[in-house]
């Protein structure tokens, strides 16, 4: 078991290092070769060169060691793509129904607004991921992350309405779960979820 613990940290390390490696070192180079639009091999030698320094001189920034995120080496490009393609549509369409919801309370006579901010907690174990989820409820109207601290966000909601695709009274908010999913992480236990607090 012991040697097995050992031994892990350091094949995480070797992927990271590869998945950096060649997608940032292709990517960058593809982006020359569209931006120049010169096929000559001396160009492209300068290209792939230029790509392949980027790539180097980026390393410290883009592969996290275990201790920044809590499990193993990890690089920033090593994300679950045909996931998140399937998500950005979902988004989008929560953003345009949030869009139509502050439309109606601005719209109506009483303008029934009743900001509250809620926290709560969600783990997720890819920092993209997290990321990924604060600025989803940003990009929402109606809702805005104020904070966000290791595992704990703390989201300014315009109207009690919205408290509930965060986090409602009971089980995971829908935003958080469908994040979580994205990213492999479980839903959060219902302890986890803190009342809203009325400004």
């Amino acid at each position: 078991m012991a040697t097995k613990t050992t031994a892990n940290p350091f094949r995480n390390r070797s992927r990271a290092e590869i998945v950096h490696f060649v997608f940032l070192t292709l990517a960058l180079f593809v982006f020359w070769v569209v931006l120049s639009g010169k096929m000559q091999v001396r160009y492209l030698i300068i290209g792939f060169v230029t790509a392949l320094a980027i790539t180097v001189a980026t390393r410290p920034l883009l592969i996290l060691p275990p201790e920044r995120t809590g499990s193993s080496w990890l690089s920033l490009w090593d994300l679950p793509w045909f996931r998140i393609f399937l998500y950005v549509p979902w988004l989008l369409w929560q953003i345009i129904v949030a869009n139509v919801q502050v439309a109606m309370l601005i719209l109506h006579p009483k303008l029934p607004i009743d900001p509250k901010v809620v926290k709560f907690k969600k783990y997720i174990p890819h920092p993209v991921g997290r990321f990924a989820l604060a600025n989803s409820i940003t990009l929402t109207p109606g809702t805005i992350t104020v904070d966000l601290e290791a595992d704990e966000y703390t989201v300014h909601c315009v109207q009690g309405g919205f408290v509930g695709g965060v986090a409602p009274a009971e089980g995971e908010g829908t935003l958080p779960a469908r994040v979580g999913a994205v990213f492999g992480a479980g839903p959060a236990p219902a302890d986890r979820q803190t009342s809203d607090k009325g400004l």
